[in-house]
């Protein structure tokens, strides 16, 4: 008997896994356990510039500097909002601090035990191996997950199951789960309907992750349809995942019933769901050959926009091939990034401005005084009185061009004395002829190594100074400031802002923030004291999917580079009509 357990398929234990429960009672006096029904836990063309275009929009440079496909000039603004630049400095930090510091907190490695066989086993052999195990009564369902992370042979899995229906009388649903999961990540399609058979007849319903499982390994078969009953057995329990809605999608583009999958998707985004790039992708790459949902595939890239989401490298190469597929030859594509005066590269057109229009900022301005200046949280930061005080302060005096964050600029450097260093900057912007507000603590005024008193008197003759308690946070101080002075005002500071846009109360307002800040930011790149200032580059042009009658412009995330949250891409893709 153990000589066949070699070869024994699931087809073959199928009647042991599926026989009654009385039945099963001669084989294991515990083996009704395993029996409970499970019960789950309750195109048309448009353009999308608005009429904020930034200075020099109808100049167009005098030479017109085409980039072929994937080389784009390595001459990029540097700025603390470009895609990689968080990684860049976490690693020189590393490289600054040395490499050994996160092995010493983490400590060596032990090995791992590795005792997955490299070929089916026989029931005795399974049960030596079970025997030598720390922990046997795991031991099934830890095998069939270390086989899992090891893509082994479904074969061995195969033999794993035989032995546990021959010893046991059944094998149990989380077994089952695993082995599914090794099955439809494999592609091994006849065996995920076996599966799907046995457990239909085990198991009253399933949990959602079994579903999400089925719903993937039918979608590439041609029982995709099943994945429709899928979805719709999930709808009872919750509402299915992007995940299990783009592959059923993919279901239906693979087997041309676009159809289908455009009514899966739009069913999808009115739930308020985001759809993940391997379905917008799905699109492109299956309509090359339809070119009459031009329309419903140019929604696909204004979802985006609107949404302030940057498509991966893979996803942008399918977009550009589907625009390039046009017939009559009328698209073409390259590579490219934006002239810091928001003109592409490629194509020369103006890009759409990085500055608010009036509707915007007033938007913005009464969201950020209500839920930042005055939200539940600012009296931690601040007292009522100080608050008052300082609002009483800005109204009294002209509007600001730029407000700085004095300690945060004070501490660019280690070196030298902080005050100096501050002194050195507030001069700096004050020979340009701006208005000047610094923001700063009483402590910076009390005179020590650090805060020189002439040092700071100067800087209250060349700005306006407004120093608050030593134990409040400037930055509602800062952003109250500029934002009451206008959509000129510029603030002065290195600080992020994560924490305030955090507040904001729904995502497009977040985004119109980090917009605004994305062009009214001023952060220091360069200090050398005595000699040198210099600022990073405030971009002209905004960081979004845009459109006019005759092109695209779509910023992506390339491959191997890490963006943070608060970063944009710095590489793009230009289509432009060909005349």
């Amino acid at each position: 008997m153990g000589t066949l357990l070699i070869s024994c398929t699931l087809n073959n234990i199928y009647p042991l896994l599926v026989r009654s429960r009385s039945s099963c009672f001669a084989v294991h006096k515990n083996v009704s356990s395993f029996f409970k029904v499970w019960e789950p836990r309750k195109v048309q063309r448009f353009s999308t510039r608005v009429g904020n275009s930034h200075e020099g929009d109808n100049k167009r440079p005098n030479t017109k500097q085409k980039e072929q496909s994937g080389k784009v000039p390595h001459a990029l603004p540097k700025s603390v909002f470009a895609a990689g630049t968080a990684r860049k400095k976490a690693e020189f930090l590393k490289q600054k601090w040395g490499n050994d510091f996160d092995k010493e907190l983490k400590g060596p490695r032990k090995p791992k035990e590795n005792n997955i066989p490299s070929q089916p086993l026989t029931a005795a052999q399974w049960k030596t191996l079970k025997d030598d195990a720390r922990a046997s009564h795991h031991f099934e369902v830890s095998m069939m997950e270390k086989m899992l992370a090891a893509n082994s042979d479904i074969d061995v899995a195969k033999s794993l199951l035989a032995y546990v229906a021959m010893e046991t009388g059944t094998v149990s649903y989380e077994l089952l789960l695993r082995y599914l999961t090794l099955c439809v990540h494999g592609n091994h399609e006849s065996e995920v309907f076996d599966v799907y058979d046995i457990m239909k007849k085990r198991f009253k319903t399933l949990e959602t992750g079994a579903y999400s499982l089925f719903i993937k390994g039918f979608s590439r078969t041609e029982k995709w349809r099943e994945c429709l009953l899928l979805l719709e057995s999930i709808k009872r329990v919750i509402t299915p995942s992007p995940r299990n809605y783009g592959y059923a999608i993919n279901g239906a583009l693979l087997h041309s019933d676009s159809r289908t999958a455009w009514v899966l998707y739009e069913e999808m985004v009115e739930k308020g769901l985001t759809p993940n790039q391997e379905t917008w992708q799905a699109f492109f790459d299956s309509d090359r050959s339809a070119h009459d949902s031009e329309s419903k595939l140019s929604s696909l890239l204004l979802y985006m926009r609107n949404n302030q989401i940057y498509p991966g490298e893979a996803l942008v190469k399918s977009i550009k091939a589907w625009f390039e597929s046009v017939p009559g030859n009328k698209w073409n594509g390259s590579w490219t990034t934006p002239e810091n005066s928001g003109h592409c590269r490629n194509c020369c057109s103006s890009l759409e401005s990085i500055q608010l229009t009036e509707e915007e900022y007033n938007q913005l301005k009464e969201k950020v005084m209500n839920d930042v200046i005055q939200g539940k949280d600012v009296f931690k930061k601040t007292t009522p009185q100080e608050l008052e005080s300082f609002k009483s302060f800005v109204k009294k005096r002209p509007p600001f061009d730029v407000v700085i964050d004095g300690l945060n600029v004070a501490n660019t450097t280690s070196k030298g004395n902080q005050s100096e260093t501050l002194l050195e900057v507030v001069s700096h912007l004050a020979q340009q002829n701006l208005r000047l507000l610094v923001l700063g603590r009483k402590h910076m005024l009390r005179g020590s190594r650090s805060w020189d008193r002439k040092n700071m008197s100067v800087i209250q003759q060349k700005a306006d100074c407004f120093f608050t308690d030593n134990i409040s946070e400037d930055d509602p101080f800062l952003l109250y400031a500029t934002l009451h002075s206008g959509n000129h005002c510029k603030f002065l500071s290195r600080d992020l802002m994560r924490d305030h846009k955090a507040c904001l109360p729904d995502s497009s307002t977040r985004r119109l923030f980090f917009k605004w800040q994305r062009g009214h930011q001023l952060v220091l790149s360069s200090y050398t004291a005595g000699r040198r200032i210099r600022f990073e580059t405030v971009p002209k042009y905004d960081t979004i999917i845009q459109t006019e009658e005759n092109s695209w412009h779509i910023p992506y995330d390339e491959d191997g580079v890490e963006r943070y949250s608060y970063e944009v891409p710095r590489k793009w893709l230009c289509l432009e009509m060909k005349r």
